[in-house]
């Protein structure tokens, strides 16, 4: 996340289509110089040569992309029967050949296996930090990885078809943390054989669809008049499903100034009642989004007040 001294106050989401061979943080900065907002964060890497949604707060709405982050997210991708790479991709070197090519029956019979809450090592070439520094510093150095097994969550595994006798296409939905390389490359193994990704693309991000995403091409092209039309979401776009509490403009100010609000209203207290305690609700004033607030008790604190 960066900020630009002397850039111009903009606050909202932009749902970029990240097109293939830039970063994330190229995205970044790219939407930086198109809009010329003065603070700027992503909700969650793409490697370079991926492509799909990628979430591009600006100003405030940088304040609720854990919420983004933590969302569920949606992917698209080819195994590739028969090779494993360093990288578990197409673009590492080979490391391991395999004659064995799965059929579709074998296929589908792997896939529950991979659905739910699983084990995963991450691939060595990651963004996991080991003592301080990311594993694919380290694995570039040449240094021998043992990545510990992290618990992912997958709720969908399902094949999409079986290009021909060497590619297979899947479509997952997975929870944070989720690698699809590594997804790919335990499919491969588990099935007898060795496979690396390729082709990955994200297609959903929580809220964030690909239906309503835009390319960087036509982002640059409305540059700052960007900020003025509908492809700017606005913040709360990225708090769907958190419930929503209408305040008083009197309440409403006590919490931008840091202080608890009593929640007095009876249909509002049985609506924090049913969240439960220590649960985050959106403040608002007259629909205009104020802080998230944490449930306590029959009050609620600020967590993140939104300087709107």
């Amino acid at each position: 996340m960066g900020r630009r001294r002397n850039g111009l106050p903009i606050n909202g989401w932009i749902n970029l289509d990240k097109p293939a061979g830039m970063t994330s943080a190229a995205c970044v900065n790219a939407v930086r110089r198109a809009t010329g907002a003065a603070k700027l964060g992503h909700a969650g890497t793409l490697d370079p040569s991926a492509t799909g949604i990628l979430p591009i707060a600006l100003g405030e709405a940088t304040k609720t992309m854990p919420y983004v982050i933590d969302s569920s997210k949606r992917y698209t991708f080819t195994v590739n029967w028969g090779t494993r790479t360093e990288t578990d991709d197409a673009d590492g070197d080979v490391v391991e050949t395999s004659d064995a090519r799965p059929d579709r029956a074998a296929i589908e019979a792997a896939l529950p296996a991979f659905v739910g809450a699983i084990a995963q090592v991450p691939p060595a070439y990651s963004a996991i930090k080991i003592d301080g520094e990311r594993a694919y510093a380290k694995a570039r150095a040449g240094e021998d990885l043992n990545l510990e097994a992290r618990t992912v969550d997958i709720m969908g595994f399902d094949l999409i078809e079986t290009i021909d006798a060497s590619r297979a296409r899947f479509a997952v939905r997975s929870g944070k943390g989720a690698y699809m390389r590594a997804l790919a490359r335990d499919l491969a193994a588990a099935l007898g054989t060795a496979g690396h990704l390729s082709d990955l693309r994200r297609v959903a991000v929580g809220p964030f669809a690909e239906s309503a995403s835009i390319s960087l091409e036509m982002l640059e092209e409305l540059g700052h008049s960007a900020a003025r039309s509908p492809i700017l979401l606005p913040i709360e776009t990225a708090l769907d499903g958190i419930p929503a509490l209408a305040l008083s403009d009197r309440e409403a100010e006590r919490l931008r100034n840091g202080q608890a609000v009593p929640v007095l209203r009876p249909q509002d207290r049985e609506r924090i009642a049913t969240v439960g305690d220590d649960s985050i609700v959106l403040a608002l004033d007259a629909a205009k989004p104020v802080a998230l607030a944490r449930v306590d008790g029959i009050q609620i604190r600020p967590v993140r007040v939104l300087n709107l």
